[in-house]
């Protein structure tokens, strides 16, 4: 009987202390914009593998890092010529052809230049935080949108709009504007921050 019972003790030790283990795991670490395509791959056609249109995210919460990706791929046999994949915290959530009607008129419904997309959403974003005008303020939040630069340039751009803290309520986020980076060389290729939103 005690045999039976120090048995059941060890196992019942066992479990709980497994439990703590799973509670106090490391968290997941965030999947980069690049890593979601790579993810996105398994959910689209092999014609559309790799053949990035846009990257874009929602606002972040609770951190700079943003949550909610959705990747827009290439898609020969949709009528729109696109195939979007949406993610949560690095999980798919969502696989649509999404309504891009001026893309296929404006031509920017074609595939990015993958040899031209080297700087990824958490460089970019370092790279943005970084500017001088931006050294004096609280950053709270963030949203990335990766896509061609204008109708004449195909050239691949990081987007990164940036929120900071008000000064009177540092609960409350202004939004100051906008980066925009070189998806190729991290280049700051201009910006339209105004860091004066946060009075």
């Amino acid at each position: 009987m005690k045999t039976i019972f120090a048995r059941v003790h060890r196992t019942l030790w066992g479990v709980a202390a497994g439990v703590c283990l799973i509670g106090h795991a490391a968290p997941a670490k965030d999947l980069t914009a690049f890593e979601l395509v790579k993810e996105g791959n398994r959910y689209v056609g092999e014609q559309s593998k790799d053949k990035v249109v846009q990257i874009r995210s929602e606002k972040s919460v609770g951190s700079m890092t943003p949550d909610i990706w959705y990747v827009v791929y290439y898609d020969p046999d949709a009528v729109l010529k696109a195939v979007e994949v949406k993610f949560g915290a690095g999980k798919k959530m969502e696989v649509k052809r999404p309504v891009r009607l001026l893309e296929p008129i404006l031509k920017t419904d074609e595939p990015l230049p993958k040899e031209k997309l080297k700087i990824d959403s958490d460089k970019a974003l370092e790279i943005a935080c970084k500017e001088p005008l931006l050294g004096k303020l609280k950053l709270k939040a963030s949203r990335l949108v990766l896509e061609r630069r204008s109708l004449e340039d195909s050239t691949p751009v990081w987007k990164v709009r940036l929120w900071a803290a008000r000064l009177k309520n540092p609960n409350d986020n202004a939004d100051i504007g906008q980066v925009m980076i070189s998806a190729e060389d991290g280049a700051v290729l201009g910006s339209e921050l105004k860091p004066e939103h946060v009075d």
